[in-house]
């Protein structure tokens, strides 16, 4: 793993590259972003991970404080697409909050792919304040993939939301939000990551590995949902 300032490294020279934005209450290197990481950049992907700005504050000794505005995180999204070359080459996404505003800045930064470990697609409690409007037209080639049990969005919620053609959803058996199963379970927290990181290599390796071409930044490929 190269440290690069803002950036977490792991993995090949190759395309198209991955970035990832944790969860709202979790640093990059949070045991799930390493795992995650480690795991993608074992098969062969490169991944940068970042962190939005109240994140990266607390980091540098600051007061941990909540989420910035999302007008703030979108933005910054956008800045660390910029950094990295554009979205052309680039699939994005991440834990909970950082694939949510990937999500919202997919299609306006013309981004590969999009990915997204554990979509908060309602807040805790409140199954009817859905965050999915912007999901029904969503045109990037996405995947999410979600645990059956995640209070923020489980397989009896999702399966009723009107979700673009260009979204599928794989479910991690027995899997909360981070994909943990029940202590009754016959799954393990590692077999459900070692799932997840596969259908998250699989995806990728799916969009192609080499530069897109010059022009029109959309890829051509969907992925039915």
């Amino acid at each position: 793993m190269a440290d690069s300032g803002d950036f977490l490294v792991d993995g090949p020279e190759r395309f198209p590259r991955v970035v990832l934005a944790p969860g709202a209450g979790a640093p990059m290197d949070s045991p799930f972003m390493e795992r995650v990481a480690r795991g993608l950049a074992a098969r062969g992907a490169r991944v940068v991970r970042f962190e939005f700005p109240y994140m990266a504050a607390w980091r540098r000794g600051g007061r941990r404080g909540p989420p910035d505005a999302q007008p703030v995180l979108r933005r910054h999204w956008l800045e660390v697409i910029e950094r990295l070359g554009g979205g052309r080459d680039l699939v994005i996404g991440g834990k909970s909050l950082g694939g949510r505003m990937a999500s919202l800045v997919a299609d306006e930064a013309g981004a590969r792919g999009l990915l997204c470990l554990g979509y908060p697609f309602h807040p805790p409690g409140r199954p009817e304040r859905l965050r999915t409007a912007h999901l029904a037209d969503l045109a990037t080639p996405t995947l999410i993939v979600q645990g059956t049990r995640d209070t923020l969005g489980g397989r009896e919620d999702v399966v009723g939301y009107r979700l673009s053609t260009a979204i599928r959803v794989e479910w991690i058996e027995d899997g909360d939000h981070s994909f943990e199963p029940t202590r009754r379970s016959c799954l393990t927290l590692d077999e459900s990551l070692e799932r997840a990181i596969d259908l998250a290599s699989t995806f990728v390796e799916s969009l192609g590995d080499a530069p897109a071409p010059p022009g029109p930044s959309r890829h051509g490929n969907t992925l039915s949902g």
